[in-house]
């Protein structure tokens, strides 16, 4: 069973600064997964992708947050992370970490909120 962990949220100005990390008890390198990534869900609204890397290191980022967010991961920890800047109150929702594999199977962590507010 895979665990996903992810910290590092709360809450931050407008302008700030946070980094999000997901810790994963199972190897996030590996054949068999297609790619880690980072969801997100503002109340009210569906659940949307925010940024996902592949096991190769190709990235791909939402319109929404392409050039203000990071993603990386570090393979030697089993931990992704999600360096956000520049956030803005449209940022504010619960993040989620992801992983999809190419069977089709998919995990989710338990996710962790972001607070964008003056």
């Amino acid at each position: 069973q895979v665990q996903l962990v992810e910290s590092g949220g709360g809450l931050v100005q407008p302008g700030g600064s946070l980094r999000l990390s997901c810790a994963a008890s199972v190897s996030i390198f590996s054949i068999n997964i297609k790619h880690m990534g980072w969801y997100r869900q503002a109340p009210g609204k569906e659940r949307e992708l925010v940024a996902h890397i592949t096991t190769t290191g190709t990235t791909h980022y939402s319109d929404s947050v392409k050039g203000r967010f990071t993603i990386s991961r570090d393979n030697a920890k089993n931990t992704m992370y999600l360096q956000m800047n520049s956030l803005k109150p449209d940022d504010t929702a619960v993040y989620y970490c992801n992983q999809r594999r190419y069977t089709g199977l998919e995990y989710w962590g338990q996710g962790t909120q972001v607070t964008v507010s003056s």
